[in-house]
């Protein structure tokens, strides 16, 4: 499977499908929603792609899966029943927790990147956190050192989010200039390029370079090189296969 590249309007000549929507859903109807899966696993529950939407508020009800996103354009509130709001900006990630009783509010247009975890279709709510939120400078995540050094640079990772089955990881990442040999990748991973710049080969000899504001994805097994000149930051999401 190559590396992937999520194009924030979709595929050239196709673009986003538009979805069709459930009045019974929301709370607020949007006018419109589009999509594009770029990458799905049915077996294992999950999906790469981007979404958009216009206004709108979705019913309170647990929320169906664990999913990861980065806000490309816009900005949501995401409300709990106890009252409280999360807001995301543009270039913000965050992370919901499956099942969570939440609402999601949307004023204006969003466009979003996400990589989501399902398990059905009737989550069961659960208690404590919902939302986590992550910001392109750490924020209250302070970056700590790496177990081991990859392509001789020296890494730091900031842990956001792992889900309650254990299967899904996400957060910021960093690293001084590295290079890393062709090999399998080990994981599914979601990428978003915070700042640098990084240059990916694959096993037939195809080469991509992603810069700050630009996503990707790799599912696991494919065999593929890393290189970065410089330093790299970027939020991830990983899916244990």
């Amino acid at each position: 499977m190559p590396v992937i590249r999520l194009m924030p309007e979709g595929p050239p000549g196709a673009g986003l499908e538009k979805m069709e929507i459930d009045p019974a859903d929301f709370q607020a109807v949007p006018e419109e929603q589009r999509i594009h899966v770029a990458y799905e696993d049915k077996a294992k529950g999950f999906a790469v792609g981007i979404w958009t939407t216009t206004d709108m508020q979705e019913a309170f009800g647990p929320y169906p899966g664990d999913e990861f996103m980065v806000v490309l354009e816009g900005r949501v509130e995401m409300l709990d029943q106890d009252g409280s709001v999360t807001p995301v900006e543009t270039g913000e990630a965050f992370a919901i927790r499956n099942g969570a009783p939440l609402s999601w509010r949307q004023r204006g247009f969003l466009r979003k990147a996400f990589i989501l975890m399902s398990y059905g279709d009737n989550p069961v709510a659960v208690p404590g956190q919902g939302v986590f939120k992550a910001c392109p400078a750490g924020g209250a995540h302070p970056m700590t050192a790496a177990a081991e050094m990859i392509g001789g640079g020296s890494q730091y990772e900031a842990m956001l989010y792992r889900n309650d089955a254990g299967d899904m990881e996400a957060g910021l990442w960093e690293s001084t200039a590295f290079a890393t040999d062709m090999a399998p990748f080990a994981v599914h991973e979601f990428a978003h390029i915070l700042s640098g710049e990084v240059t990916i080969t694959e096993a037939g000899g195809e080469v991509q370079s992603f810069t700050a504001g630009q996503s990707f994805f790799i599912s696991a097994g494919t065999v593929c090189g890393w290189k970065s000149e410089g330093d790299l930051r970027k939020y991830f999401a990983t899916v244990t296969p």
